[in-house]
């Protein structure tokens, strides 16, 4: 393991914002993340694969009445949001090191407000549907954690992906779409996310790339 990414895991354990495996508030957050983490009882706003969570920190900035978790698996990832919201002093900013399978160890029923799926792998081999973040499986999990109230929001430049989730949503009557495009930023809610962009959004764009973005709420069962 290279010295640089031993010198991130170092600063992920002493940083206070990080979440993970090790620390004890690791086990006593789910359910607590406003008392423990943020000390206010703000809406909770989570993030999916986040990366090196620019999305996350950037939403943070525009809505300080908000809270944020940034979730990955990869500390290497996440430490550069972390130190990023650190430095900027965002004290309305976390970052949970956990697979996303695993999201209903992490919060109770009901907890999360909002949730975003940002850019996630495709997984285009069929045999690898159920790894898909927006597949019949990963839909169950957001359920057990969400707000009855709350929105989902999915982004991403694949086609294939995008297709995939429209005709699954639109197949599911507990689901219920509120908005939906294939080229957000000719959209007319493209001023809503602030120019805000992730590396792999600005790398597809380049490229090319339209991105689609879907925002759909769980009805109750």
């Amino acid at each position: 393991m290279g010295r640089n990414k031993l010198e991130r895991f170092r600063q992920n354990e002493a940083n206070p914002n990080v979440v993970q495996p090790g620390k004890e508030r690791f086990e006593k957050i789910k359910g607590n993340w406003k008392e423990l983490q943020f000390q206010n009882n703000h809406p909770l706003v989570v993030e999916l694969a986040c990366g090196r969570g620019e999305f996350t920190v950037g939403l943070a900035r525009h809505y300080p009445e908000k809270n944020f978790v940034g979730v990955d698996i990869k500390g290497s990832r996440i430490w550069k949001g972390s130190s990023q919201a650190s430095e900027e002093g965002l004290e309305n900013v976390a970052f949970l090191r956990t697979q996303i399978e695993n999201l209903e160890a992490s919060f109770a029923p009901g907890e999360v407000d909002e949730l975003w799926i940002t850019f996630p792998d495709p997984r285009p081999k069929e045999r690898d549907e159920k790894r898909r973040l927006t597949s019949p499986r990963f839909l169950q999990i957001y359920r057990q954690i969400m707000n009855r109230e709350g929105a989902i929001h999915f982004k991403t430049d694949n086609t294939g992906l995008y297709i995939y989730t429209e005709e699954l949503l639109a197949s599911r009557p507990d689901i219920r779409v509120e908005r939906k495009t294939m080229d957000f930023y000719r959209s007319e809610w493209r001023e809503e996310h602030h120019g805000i962009r992730t590396r792999y959004e600005k790398m597809f764009m380049e490229k090319g790339e339209t991105i689609k973005y879907v925002v759909f709420s769980l009805n109750p069962l």
